[in-house]
C-alpha cells in the first residue's frame, strides 16, 4: 500500500534498482534478467556475427548489434571495454559481450543499465607493440539506474518587504565523507549504495537542484574536493574555498581527511576575505594558562580534536533589476563549521562553538556586516552549545556545565556573545508567517512546542535528532523561504535510516532564502 502517486513511483524505482543490483532476480526467484526486445531476438540468432579476438588482439567479445570502440590505443596498454548480458542461471560470466569502448576509462550510460561491464587491459611494449604480460580482466556487477534525489520545495514564509538589495539563498549540508561511509557504521544500507561512485552523483544532483547562491558543505573529503566537487560545481557557476581538518588518515592508498567547503556563485558574490579557524591552535593557546605539564597534556588530549571552521566575507554583486543602496558595499559574512561529535565531550563542543563565536565577534566589531552561521554542530536543540548560539548565553545551571574537568568553561558568565543570531527554521513557529498547506505541513516537522528547530536533520538506526542549523543576524537579514523538511517515514522507508539508496548522506540538507535588511513588522 502506498500513500500516493509519488510514494508509489519512489518505491517502484527502489524495487527496480535493488532488482538490478541483485542480478536481476527478485529475492526469492531465480529468473533470468529481463532482456530488451532487440536483444531477445538477437541473443540466439546470427551467432556467426560474434567475434572472439582473445587469442589475437584481446578485444572484448562483440555480440550481434554491439557498439564498437574507437581506434588503436596509445601508450603501453591496450584497454577494451565490454558490456554483457547474463543469459543463463548461476553463471558468473555473461555469454554475449558487446564492445562499448576502447580507451582507458569508461562511464556507464543508460544503455548499460542491467548489464555487467568488463574491462580488459593488455600490457604491450611501447616500441614494438608486442604483448609483454597476461591480460588483466575486471568484471563489474550489473549497472543500476542512477539515483534520483528526493524532491523538496522551498516553502515561502514571508514576502519581500521592499528592502533594497534583493535576496540570496544559503544551503548547509553534511555530505558524509567516504571515509566514514562504511558498512560497519551503516550496516542497514546496501553496500553498493554506500559506494562513493554511486553517492557522489546523487549528492551532486541534489545540491545543484536546490540552486542555492551559497553552499556550506561539511565532511568534504580532501581528494573529493579536488577531483570532484570543485570541478563539477564550477560547471554550474560556483567557486569555492576549502579548509580540511588538521589531521589525516590513510585510506585507499593515500592520506586524506574531510573538511569544510564554502561555494558561492561567481555572478552573485565576490570573495573579500577568508578566515580559517583551527580549534587545535586555540587549544594550544588555552592550555598555556593551566597548571603543571601533566594537566596540560591531559587537557590537550581532550581538546585536540582536529575540527575546523571556515569564515568568508563576501561582497554582493549588482543584479539586473535589483535596487541597491547607493554608494554602499553589500557585504556578507558566512561561517561554516563541523563541531566535534563525541557525545561524552559536550564541554569540548561548547568550547569550540564559543571559540568560533569569539572570532565572529571580532569581525562584527570591525564592520556592520550581516552574518550567516551554518554547519553540523553535533549539538541537539536545548544543549549548551545550541543555547549559546540561539540565546547568546548559557544558564549557569545547565546540566552540561557540570562536566568541565579543566575549568575551561568557568566562570559560566563568560559563555555569552552579543551577536543577534536566530535559527532560520524557528521562523515557522516563532514569527508570523505566510499561511499555506506547505507551511502547515512544515510545522508538523519542527519542534513547535519547544525550540522550533527541525525534529531531525540526522537519522540513522542509532540516532535521530537535529544537529544542523542555519543561524542569521536578525537585525540585518530576514528569512523569506525555507527548504521543506522530509517526514521521518520518508527517510526511514525500506532501510530504516540514512543513508539509503535515495538519500546519499546520513544528514539532510537545510536551506534558507534571505532578504537583505531586517523584517519591518
Amino acid at each position: 500500500y502506498h500513500c500516493g502517486e509519488e510514494c508509489f513511483l519512489q518505491s517502484w524505482r527502489e524495487w527496480m534498482r535493488n532488482r538490478m543490483a541483485n542480478g536481476g532476480r527478485d529475492e526469492h526467484e531465480r529468473e533470468p534478467l529481463w532482456k530488451p526486445p532487440h536483444l531477445k531476438e538477437q541473443q540466439h540468432t546470427n551467432s556467426s556475427g560474434s567475434v572472439n579476438n582473445h587469442q589475437q588482439d584481446h578485444h572484448s567479445h562483440r555480440g550481434p548489434g554491439g557498439r564498437g570502440g574507437g581506434g588503436p590505443p596509445g601508450g603501453n596498454n591496450n584497454n577494451n571495454g565490454g558490456r554483457g548480458l547474463v543469459d543463463g542461471l548461476g553463471k558468473d560470466e555473461p555469454e554475449t559481450w558487446n564492445e562499448v569502448g576502447h580507451s582507458k576509462s569508461y562511464t556507464a550510460t543508460l544503455e548499460d543499465v542491467g548489464y555487467c561491464l568488463k574491462f580488459e587491459v593488455v600490457p604491450v611494449d611501447a616500441g614494438t607493440h608486442v604483448e609483454t604480460g597476461a591480460i588483466t580482466v575486471v568484471t563489474t556487477g550489473r549497472v543500476i539506474p542512477a539515483p534520483t534525489p528526493p524532491r523538496r520545495n522551498l516553502v515561502p514564509i514571508a514576502h519581500h518587504d521592499g528592502s533594497e538589495g534583493g535576496r540570496f539563498s544559503v544551503l548547509t549540508y553534511n555530505v558524509l565523507a567516504d571515509l566514514y561511509a562504511t558498512s560497519e557504521l551503516y550496516h542497514y544500507t546496501p553496500p553498493w549504495a554506500l559506494s562513493w561512485n554511486y553517492r557522489k552523483q546523487n549528492i551532486l544532483k541534489e545540491i545543484v537542484g536546490h540552486n542555492a547562491d551559497i553552499l556550506c558543505l561539511q565532511e568534504v573529503q580532501s581528494d573529493h574536493f579536488e577531483d570532484f566537487f570543485a570541478g563539477e560545481l564550477a560547471k554550474y557557476g560556483y567557486t569555492a574555498v576549502y579548509k580540511k581538518k588538521t589531521a589525516q588518515v590513510f585510506s585507499q592508498g593515500t592520506y586524506v581527511i574531510d573538511g569544510c567547503a564554502i561555494f558561492f556563485k561567481k555572478d552573485r558574490f565576490t570573495l573579500i576575505k577568508k578566515y580559517e579557524v583551527e580549534f587545535n591552535k586555540a587549544a594550544l593557546s588555552l592550555v598555556e594558562s593551566l597548571g603543571g605539564a601533566s594537566q596540560k597534556k591531559d587537557a590537550l588530549n581532550r581538546l585536540m580534536k582536529d575540527n575546523v571552521a571556515l569564515i568568508v566575507v563576501l561582497e554582493a554583486l549588482e543584479q539586473p533589476g535589483v535596487s541597491t543602496p547607493q554608494g554602499k558595499r553589500q557585504l556578507l559574512c558566512v561561517a561554516n563549521t563541523h563541531i566535534h561529535a563525541n557525545t561524552e565531550l559536550n564541554d569540548v563542543k561548547l568550547w569550540q562553538v564559543h571559540t568560533l563565536l569569539k572570532g565572529l565577534e571580532k569581525i562584527a566589531a570591525s564592520a556592520e556586516i550581516p552574518m550567516v552561521v551554518c554547519g553540523d554542530f553535533n549539538s541537539v536543540p536545548g544543549s549548551a552549545a545550541h543555547n549559546l548560539l540561539s540565546s547568546g548565553r548559557v544558564d549557569a545551571a545547565h546540566p552540561e556545565l557540570a562536566t568541565d574537568p579543566f575549568g575551561i568553561l568557568r566562570p559560566p558568565s563568560k559563555l555569552q556573545h552579543p551577536l543577534p543570531l536566530v535559527s532560520a527554521y524557528t521562523a515557522l513557529t516563532k514569527q508570523p508567517c505566510l499561511e499555506s498547506e506547505a507551511a502547515e505541513r512544515q510545522r508538523t516537522r519542527v519542534d513547535g512546542a519547544g525550540t522550533g528547530e527541525p525534529i531531525f536533520t540526522n537519522c540513522t538506526r542509532e540516532f535521530f535528532g537535529a544537529l544542523d542549523y542555519i543561524f542569521y543576524t536578525d537585525d540585518t537579514l530576514a528569512p523569506l523561504s525555507l527548504l521543506e523538511l522530509p517526514a521521518e517515514s520518508e527517510v526511514r522507508s525500506k532501510y530504516g535510516g540514512l543513508p539509503n539508496t535515495q538519500w546519499s548522506s546520513d544528514h539532510i540538507a537545510l536551506m534558507a532564502e534571505f532578504q537583505w535588511g531586517a523584517r519591518q513588522w
